[in-house]
């Protein structure tokens, strides 16, 4: 039944509204998808019958903005995580306060824009006595209107306007930047802030908090925040002449910006023969007027007046709040201190000469000053104050122990082992399958003949520069097949070892085929080197001269020179099939001792013969299997830090040429540490590009190495301690002949026309005969 608003409730004036109505059925609130599945429908529905439900809200507002094609979502989708936060107070009235009527409390308001839910909640103050936090927990709050299902909305909330929530009016007064965006955004104007009212409690609470008297503490952690660590340096000196045996004293003086302290060190020279120590002044503050020492308690920042109290756990003092009879003192400050500056540290006067680059540019930003000429000490007795360095007398060697032994107890009085030089232990060490150790075949020299046929094997450590010597006797010889001389390092001969001078030990570099050394005086003749000791002192050539193949080839270029046709028709090879031209051994010795005689040894025409091998040198490996062999060692460990590599070689490569020593490079792959072991690394260096001067292209080392850019096929992972290792890899045989071609094309002497004609008529004529 239903009735006009404005007619009374009588009979007669009601009418049955639902007269004709045929459909009595509810809406259905679940929609179809498709066959078999339903959802939840958002749209409007209709009420009993398909009439319009009188409290059914709309959906949506309506815009300003046309709406577009794109496909709208739900609420709950679009504005996940999205609210609307609005700043607000409401006025408590306050029955227990007679000074104040009322209470400000301010709250915020947030409007959660996925599902319309309100949530009020009041922020913490400290010392409010009030259950502070949420107040409205987050729901859909109904308006207070006699329309029954209507809540508060996103047009109900703006800045100015007043919504009651469930009986409390609460005013808004300010609202956040994204609020304030997404209202002018669909067309809401927002205005701007308003002030909150002041609370007359918080007002007379913060008048009865406030001291009654000033706080005579000065708070200096700011200052300490502010300049902590931060020291100011002075160089000074004091002047100690007048008084007896005095000198001139070299100070330090640091000035702590934190608190104001002055701490002076001095620099006490050695052997001096003062044994204080070097702190001058502890750190504490320098007054600038100093009378007396004061007693105890006269820096104290109170002036006590009594104790109070039965018993010292429940007592109180009474200080004095007018400090009568305190004196202030004056402290030296940084504006005190400069250039020139004499300051008194208790009576003694101490002079500032110099500055360290910190204080320059503290007081030229400061203080605006610009001129820190250092201050020259005046009246310095040099005679006094200049220590010499007196050369340690030494005594001649008595021939007990080794020198080194004898030496150390000479310095303490308590015998020490001789000192080893671990840096050199560390890189000649074995490592692996690298013994370091070079091995030669030698037979005696002696006017004996039983000794001239004894044949031995000396040994040279590369670790410690030491010999040693075993015989290799035949059966039925008379000699037995043992050690001849026990590992130790060997004095040179000739030389006067009892005097206070060390003397001179055999080094690895006098050490080579067809040298001959006296070894603790036995005298040997070198014969020959094993593969290992000839290779080793290839690659070392720069500290085994006689394996250097460019100071070998100068050397016959210098003495080849005059005589260099005579060279050529004599020692010229027969041509074979192909362009290569074989010149045997023993031709290479016969024409070096005819031409060179003394000034060529064994050990040179060995390594020439060793680099001009006839024998095809081959890779044993090629750079494209090392390569393939280093990125599958860097997949394997997950080496990903090519940036860093690249910025360590920027930074070592300072010239920006984009060429760096082998040895540079090294230091800089190690300390990156790139996750492949030594001997890939080395033999990676070795098929890196180079140019003239043998430094290596550091942009082909990255290229090298670079996993990204130009992959590779990974390969199965060997062992590279063993399989690159450079003595693994075969040697070719010296003695079955040499490239004559390639030797005449380093030795350089073709420079004028009548040698190439020469060459080539000779070399045509030998055609001829044949």
């Amino acid at each position: 039944m239903k009735r006009p608003p404005l007619l009374p409730c009588l009979p007669g004036y009601n009418f049955d509204s639902k007269i004709g109505q045929t459909k009595f059925n509810r809406s259905q609130q679940f929609d179809k998808i498709h066959d078999g599945v339903y959802y939840l429908s958002e749209k409007l529905k209709s009420g009993i019958g398909g009439e319009s439900s009188p409290f059914t809200r709309p959906s949506r507002y309506p815009s300003i903005y046309p709406r577009g094609e794109d496909q709208v979502l739900p609420p709950w989708l679009a504005f996940d995580g999205q609210r609307l936060m609005f700043k607000a107070y409401f006025q408590e009235t306050v029955q227990e306060r007679w000074e104040a009527s009322f209470q400000i409390r301010v709250v915020t308001i947030s409007f959660f824009l996925e599902d319309g839910t309100i949530k009020v909640s009041e922020p913490a103050v400290d010392n409010s006595g009030l259950e502070q936090g949420v107040l409205i927990r987050r729901q859909r709050i109904p308006m207070p209107d006699p329309v029954r299902y209507r809540f508060y909305d996103i047009l109900d909330l703006n800045v100015g306007k007043e919504p009651e929530f469930f009986g409390r009016v609460y005013k808004i007064v300010d609202c956040d930047k994204f609020t304030r965006r997404f209202l002018n955004r669909i067309g809401i104007p927002v205005p701007d802030p308003i002030d909150i009212p002041t609370d007359p409690y918080i007002e007379r609470r913060k008048t009865e908090i406030f001291p009654k008297k000033p706080n005579r503490k000065i708070d200096s952690l700011g200052k300490f925040l502010k300049f902590d660590r931060k020291i100011l340096r002075f160089y000074g000196y004091w002047d100690d002449t007048e008084s007896e045996h005095g000198v001139i004293h070299d100070l330090e003086i640091h000035y702590y910006l934190a608190d104001d302290t002055i701490e002076i060190k001095e620099h006490v020279p050695p052997n001096s023969g003062r044994d204080t120590g070097f702190m001058f002044l502890r750190r504490m503050k320098i007054p600038k007027f100093f009378s007396r020492i004061e007693p105890i308690g006269a820096e104290d920042p109170f002036t006590m007046l009594n104790v109070l109290g039965e018993n010292n756990s429940k007592s109180y003092y009474v200080v004095d709040p007018l400090d009568t009879g305190r004196l202030s003192r004056d402290y030296y400050k940084d504006n005190d201190l400069i250039i020139g500056a004499q300051i008194s540290v208790f009576g003694r006067k101490v002079v500032i000469t110099d500055l360290d680059d910190f204080t320059k540019k503290y007081y030229s930003q400061k203080y605006g000053l610009d001129d820190f000429t250092p201050l020259e000490r005046a009246d310095v007795k040099k005679d006094k104050t200049t220590c010499y360095s007196v050369e340690k007398i030494i005594p001649p060697y008595n021939g007990f122990g080794s020198y080194d032994d004898s030496l150390g107890n000479c310095f303490t009085v308590t015998p020490q082992a001789p000192k080893v030089d671990f840096v050199k232990f560390y890189y000649h060490d074995k490592q692996g399958f690298d013994s370091h150790v070079l091995r030669f075949r030698a037979k005696m020299i002696s006017n004996i003949p039983e000794n001239s046929e004894r044949h031995f094997i000396i040994r040279v450590y590369l670790m410690d520069d030491t010999v040693s010597v075993f015989e290799l006797a035949p059966r039925n010889s008379g000699f037995k097949r043992c050690l001849f001389q026990k590992r130790m390092p060997v004095m040179l001969p000739g030389q006067n070892i009892y005097t206070n001078k060390k003397p001179k030990y055999y080094v690895p570099s006098d050490f080579y085929v067809g040298a001959r050394v006296n070894l603790c005086g036995f005298h040997f003749q070198l014969t020959s080197a094993d593969i290992y000791a000839l290779r080793y002192m290839e690659l070392h050539c720069d500290k085994f001269p006689k394996s250097n193949i460019k100071l070998i080839m100068e050397k016959l270029r210098k003495a080849l020179k005059p005589i260099y046709k005579d060279f050529i028709r004599d020692y010229s090879p027969a041509p074979m099939e192909g362009d290569m031209q074989i010149w045997e051994y023993k031709k290479l010795r016969e024409a070096l001792c005819k031409y060179l005689g003394d000034n060529i040894t064994e050990q040179e025409m060995i390594t020439i013969a060793r680099h001009y091998s006839s024998h095809e040198k081959k890779d044993f490996y090629s750079r494209e299997y090392v390569r393939r062999l280093v990125h599958t060692e860097l997949t394997r460990f997950l080496w990903d830090d090519l940036d860093r590599l690249t910025e360590a070689i920027h930074h070592w490569d300072r010239s920006r040429s984009g060429y760096l020593p082998r040895s540079e490079l090294y230091t800089i792959l190690r300390g990156c540490r790139i996750p492949i072991d030594i001997e890939l690394l080395n033999s990676m260096l070795d098929h890196l590009h180079k140019n003239n001067e043998g430094l290596i292209d550091c942009c082909d080392l990255l290229r090298f190495m670079n996993t990204k850019i130009d992959p590779v096929t990974p390969v199965l992972p060997v062992n590279v301690k063993t399989a690159l290792w450079w003595a693994s890899e075969k040697e070719p045989d010296c003695g079955a002949g040499m490239d004559w071609c390639t030797f005449l094309k380093d030795l350089d002497l073709k420079d004028d026309e009548n040698d190439e004609s020469f060459t080539s008529a000779y070399n045509a004529s030998e055609v001829k005969e044949k």
